[in-house]
């Protein structure tokens, strides 16, 4: 089957250059492209493609701006912010406003495809640990836990088991650290993870572990 992709770059070349990695590949196929946010997401709604490849500095609507738009209407695209820094404020701000991840501009194309892959099979793009480092670097911008998590409801909804998990997953451990610090199986670890996400109405584990960091469930000092 294949996968949709649409480009959002406002520097043409570089969407070209894009295009011609992605169009060389049998299960992937570019069905539009945009230079700025606004048009990205006008064509979001009217193609909806599975995956959106979204630079964050562009005129008009920026790229963390129009992710949070495509999040909130509730479409199925899952986006990918394309950042020139890896440790970025705005690659920060686009994981909070729903993006599945980011990729260096000039990542190798062998790296390009398997994240594009990955997120259309539902995974996240980068790994907790590097989203955790991506938090802990920019700690200071974080809004301070207005309330005990406890009396946030969908929280309140979890088994403790889940929520042992969910703290693992903020740690940025993987399926097989978690399995084998709580004596479970791979696949049950993975049960957990997905219904964490069902429970909390997050779309990956990138989001457990900024929805973990903004409601005090794990610092600096404790996610190490």
């Amino acid at each position: 089957m294949s996968t949709s992709v649409m480009l959002v770059d406002d520097q043409e070349l570089l969407r070209v250059g894009f295009r011609m990695v992605l169009d060389s590949q049998p299960d992937l196929h570019v069905v539009a492209e945009a230079a700025n946010g606004s048009a990205a997401v006008a064509l979001v709604a009217e193609l909806r493609p599975d995956i959106v490849l979204m630079d964050v500095r562009m005129p008009e609507m920026d790229g963390v701006e129009a992710t949070r738009h495509i999040v909130e209407s509730g479409s199925a695209s899952r986006v990918i912010i394309l950042t020139t820094f890896d440790l970025d404020e705005y690659a920060y701000s686009a994981l909070r406003a729903g993006a599945s991840g980011f990729l260096l501009k000039d990542a190798p194309p062998a790296d390009l495809l398997s994240a594009i892959r990955a997120v259309a099979s539902g995974d996240a793009v980068v790994a907790p640990s590097t989203t955790r480092r991506l938090l802990e670097s920019v700690i200071h911008q974080l809004p301070a836990p207005t309330q005990d998590p406890t009396s946030d409801p969908r929280y309140a909804e979890l088994t403790p088991r889940e929520r042992e998990v969910l703290i693992a997953v903020a740690r940025g451990l993987s399926n097989g650290e978690i399995a084998a610090m709580l004596v479970l199986s791979e696949a049950t670890v993975k049960s957990h993870v997905g219904r964490i996400l069902s429970k909390l109405a997050l779309r990956d584990r990138v989001q457990i572990v900024v929805y973990a960091y903004e409601h005090g469930l794990v610092s600096p000092a404790t996610a190490r």
